[in-house]
């Protein structure tokens, strides 16, 4: 027996010195050429059958590497037209952000999609979009900072019982911001989310779990903040009565732990699909009945509970200062994927910057640094995948923004509105947003709005240019 009598049956590469291993070891056996020439072409017809042990079962384990590879390739392609989509709030998209959209929809895995009124240009998917795939879940189709969320609370203090210097005292003091930021070590608190056992089931999140320790209850950079405002209550609900109240208003993430982890497996999905249009390199997906499907998963959603838990203790801190218990609190994801019936079919939602709308849930739409942001509560529309904005979105990039504002017009917007501002930059001026109160009007057939919140006190990290 010799490489050659193999190399007929079709093997390649690695694939014939396993073979070859294989069949020496048979004939020393006993077994006859031919009939390992039969047992070869049977391992290389099924590979599978062969894999729980035995002689063969490496070169079964080689085999099935090797197809799962090609089916791999070959359903990579993507389709020569995207599926058709919903849009909300066309005049207020710019056309790069349908382009990346039109990538997406045209991945073998999507099933369906739509794009909310402040969608813009995103890596992968677009900030905005909401994709639908199946059996599949796509990392940067969730975004880098996963989880990244909101969360409300109202407090039993009239507004006007907290002055701007009190305010001001309380966010420095209770409030941290900015890249591998986190509180000292004697005023860091403890949260019921790193006390559970996923942590230790893969390496990875075992490896970023200290990171993850110290910075719990603090926030990113970029536009993550928490402000005090007055949160104004059109009609009995929360149950609370119509008025006006004290409120806590935050937006964060899962900070560096998320990052790493949405590095980590797009690394591995992009491994997956290595001949990938160049177009969708970044919406490389992972096969959720994998190994690196179901692992991603476990982490993204860790990553999801993490970031609510970043909220939870700067809300808590806050209060507790304050010598209060919020009367009600709201809080909603915006960066994560979730299984979803649609259609009668179980689908991978991504929502990246999208707001979870589904009928009677309540979320947050908030707009910039001095203008107000939303209480709303979902409609259930089903073409829009039962989403809504996440924001007001961006109408200039960030370099954009620092470039063309000036400013002493930026200062004047925040002095009018009565903002005062603690850290933040220009790149996160509000003339760099759409306006809410457009991106909220285009919606109205997916959200109803429950209460408005307007902005008094706001805490951000620097910005490359302060304000």
């Amino acid at each position: 027996m010799n490489g050659k009598h193999i190399q007929k049956l079709g093997f390649e590469k690695r694939a014939i010195k396993l073979a070859l291993d294989a069949a020496n070891l048979r004939e020393d056996a006993g077994a006859g050429r031919n009939d390992i020439l039969e047992e070869l072409q049977a391992v290389q017809n099924n590979p599978t059958g062969y894999l729980s042990g035995g002689v063969y079962a490496e070169l079964a384990a080689e085999l099935h590497e090797q197809q799962q590879a090609t089916v791999s390739r070959q359903s990579a392609a993507l389709r020569s037209i995207p599926l058709p989509y919903r849009v909300w709030g066309q005049d207020l998209i710019e056309p790069s952000a349908h382009d990346q959209m039109d990538v997406a929809m045209r991945l073998p895995v999507s099933r369906a999609g739509a794009l909310m009124p402040d969608a813009h240009v995103g890596y992968g998917l677009p900030i905005g979009g909401v994709l639908a795939t199946e059996n599949a879940v796509i990392p940067y189709g969730v975004g880098v900072d996963i989880g990244c969320s909101m969360m409300l609370s109202v407090l039993p203090i009239a507004p006007g019982a907290l002055s701007t210097d009190e305010a001001r005292s309380l966010l420095m003091k209770h409030t941290r911001f900015g890249a591998g930021v986190g509180f000292e070590k004697r005023d860091r608190q403890d949260h019921e989310v790193l006390h559970e056992s996923t942590w230790k089931d893969q390496p990875l999140l075992r490896h970023l779990y200290p990171k993850a320790a110290e910075q719990i209850g603090t926030s990113g950079s970029g536009n993550h903040f928490v402000e005090f405002g007055t949160l104004k209550l059109r009609e009995a609900d929360l149950d609370m009565e119509p008025g006006e109240y004290l409120a806590v208003l935050s937006h964060s993430g899962s900070r560096g732990f998320g990052a790493q982890v949405a590095g980590h497996f797009t690394a591995l999905a992009q491994k997956l699909h290595p001949n990938l249009d160049r177009a969708a390199q970044k919406l490389a997906w992972l096969p959720m009945d994998t190994h690196e499907g179901e692992a991603y998963w476990q982490a993204m959603n860790l990553a999801g509970r993490y970031a609510l838990a970043n909220h939870d203790l700067i809300h808590r801190r806050l209060a507790h200062a304050l010598n209060v218990r919020p009367t009600a609190q709201v809080s909603n994801s915006h960066n994560l994927a979730w299984k979803q019936i649609h259609k009668g079919r179980e689908l991978i939602v991504h929502r990246k910057g999208a707001t979870p709308a589904e009928r009677g849930r309540l979320g947050l739409i908030p707009g910039s640094m001095a203008d107000p942001g939303f209480v709303v509560r979902g409609r259930g529309e089903e073409g829009a995948l039962n989403s809504a904005s996440h924001g007001a979105g961006r109408q200039l990039g960030r370099k954009a923004a620092a470039k063309s504002l000036a400013k002493k017009d930026v200062q004047g917007y925040l002095q009018q509105r009565g903002i005062t501002l603690i850290g933040g930059g220009i790149d996160e001026a509000p003339q760099a947003y759409k306006r809410i109160e457009e991106v909220i009007a285009r919606q109205s057939d997916l959200v109803d709005i429950v209460a408005e919140f307007q902005p008094r006190v706001v805490r951000m990290d620097t910005g490359s240019e302060d304000i």
